[in-house]
């Protein structure tokens, strides 16, 4: 019989390997089971084409928070990091394109020979923004309190961020009252008259989620993103050798701390005695079994797929049901022959390429775009996040040659007329065609197109509805409400069963937060019972 573990980690992406390092290094007994060939879940490189690799989902880092890549070593575990100076190119069709530099006042310069009340909106945005951003940061690595009966300790550090927030200056409180329930294409129109540089601030409010700028709410989604980078630009944090990398020093550093990862592992389900979490069944039918069992699978994947429904009372499956998990993305990959020609960078603008580039001149073409998938169809004309990481790390492929990665919304999970199998090209050709405008000629140096939508998403890595988040990071499934009301301190109503993945607090892209506050917790929960 297989030595019984402490901890079983189901899934091996960034929050599971994080997890299982936190746990080895509380002096427990760790295994990690993946069901893919390889750990990294939304953070893998993967190749596409003969010699041409990409992070096949995000493209950049969530930015990982640095306390957690520090606390593990991930440095001396090969994960090296390149932060672009331009960090977003919001190119124009007509009249001048925009870019947002690590540097606000760069930016502010730039934006001054467009529209000089911008400039100062620009200032004014990015230096609230950061107040707050620095307000909010603690929340990240924080265990969201209990609602019944908060402990003291949780309400010692909520009176801590409740001091920082009276020392707010009163404009700031109250915009953060304001702002969280707020559409973000109210919010950009407070400090912006040009609509290029409206669209490219308010992208941050909807990427990766199934929702227009106008749709209340969104503006949540530039605070969750200040706490994590509080500059107004937000994140170009690139990962050398691509996402996998971030991964394959988590592995490494698991593997170090002596947690036992294995791959090709699929669970088929989780076992339990007397409504206790003992271990996870896989596919094979063996069994693995631990102490405690925590998911890095999304919500719904793991409590409604994995968890025998006898286990859970039928009200709180049904609340699981209803826990919104719409997917909005397609990914696009391109293998080029040489670097893609865009005329609005020219003059002195060309390494603003290395960044970010985003695709959508304006608020209504954004809110358009959203149109299309809520009525079942993917856009024609999508809002594109476009990277071209070969600029800053060209062993992604051959000499001479280029890779564009493209985040494309909006793609729905279901489509109305037809499905993903016959319709996956059309999206690939309606975001070639669309980059084509801006970049005249690319059509010509694609050697190579891959294309994912939704259901390879869910299909290949594992993501409910396709769902990069794990759930819709809406004012309803955040902090004390992700997953579900009651439900956000990791534990689950299966004693032993814990939730570690995106759909948990603070939820988010590639931070490895929601790992480290799992972790945590199952410790603490482990002590008490040893």
């Amino acid at each position: 019989m297989a030595e019984k573990k402490d901890v079983v980690v189901v899934g091996g992406g960034p929050n599971g390997l994080v997890a299982a390092c936190y746990l080895a290094k509380a002096g427990l007994k760790t295994v990690v089971l993946e069901r893919r060939p390889v750990v990294g879940g939304i953070a893998v490189t993967e190749e596409f084409a003969k010699g041409f690799r990409v992070s096949s989902i995000l493209h950049t880092a969530g930015p990982f928070l640095p306390s957690i890549a520090r606390d593990l070593a991930l440095d001396r575990h090969g994960l090296s990091t390149i932060e672009t100076e331009a960090r977003v190119f919001a190119p124009a069709l007509e009249g001048p394109s925009i870019t947002l530099h690590a540097d606000a006042r760069k930016t502010a310069a730039g934006i001054e020979r467009v529209s000089p009340h911008d400039a100062k909106g620009y200032l004014a945005f990015h230096e609230s923004l950061g107040r707050l951003g620095r307000l909010l940061a603690p929340f990240l690595t924080m265990t969201p309190p209990s609602i019944d009966e908060p402990s003291m300790g949780e309400m010692w550090q909520l009176l801590g961020v409740g001091r920082k927030f009276r020392a707010l200056p009163k404009k700031d409180a109250f915009r953060l009252l304001r702002w969280g329930p707020m559409a973000v294409a109210d919010l950009v129109s407070e400090f912006f008259e040009t609509e290029l540089l409206r669209a490219a601030i308010a992208a941050r409010g909807i990427y990766g989620v199934f929702a227009g700028p106008w749709s209340a709410g969104t503006s949540l989604g530039v605070l969750i993103g200040a706490a994590l980078e509080p500059n107004a630009a937000g994140s170009a944090t690139f990962v050398r050798g691509g996402m996998g990398a971030l991964t394959q020093a988590l592995l490494a550093a698991a593997r170090a701390l002596g947690v036992e990862v294995r791959t090709g592992a699929e669970v088929a389900r989780l076992a339990t005695r007397d409504g206790a979490a003992v271990g996870a069944v896989l596919k094979t039918g063996e069994e693995v079994l631990g102490r405690a069992v925590v998911s890095n699978a999304d919500p719904k994947r793991t409590l409604l797929g994995l968890v025998d429904p006898v286990d859970l009372d039928p009200g709180f499956v049904q609340k699981v049901r209803n826990y919104r998990a719409l997917g909005s993305i397609a990914k696009v990959h391109l293998a080029l022959d040489g670097l893609p020609q865009f005329p609005a960078a020219k003059n002195g603008a060309s390494g603003a390429l290395a960044g970010r580039i985003h695709i959508g001149p304006d608020i209504d073409y954004l809110e358009r775009a959203f149109d299309a998938a809520k009525y079942g169809h993917f856009s024609e004309s999508p809002y594109c996040d476009v990277t071209i990481p070969t600029l800053t790390d060209p062993s992604l492929a051959p000499s001479g040659k280029h890779v564009m990665s493209v985040v494309a919304q909006f793609a729905p999970t279901k489509l109305k007329d037809g499905d993903w199998k016959s319709k996956k090209e059309a999206l690939g050709d309606a975001v070639v065609g669309t980059l084509e405008r801006y970049a005249p000629g690319l059509t010509g140096m694609v050697k190579h197109r891959q294309v994912l939508t939704p259901l390879d998403l869910e299909e290949t890595y594992g993501l409910t509805g396709g769902q990069v988040f794990h759930g819709e990071p809406a004012l309803d499934q955040v902090f004390t409400m992700r997953p579900l009301l009651g439900w956000a301190q990791y534990r689950t109503p299966v004693r032993g069963l814990y939730l570690c993945g995106s759909g948990t607090h603070p939820g988010g892209g590639v931070t490895g937060a929601p790992g480290a506050n799992a972790a945590r917790e199952i410790a603490k929960d482990l002590r008490a019972r040893a």
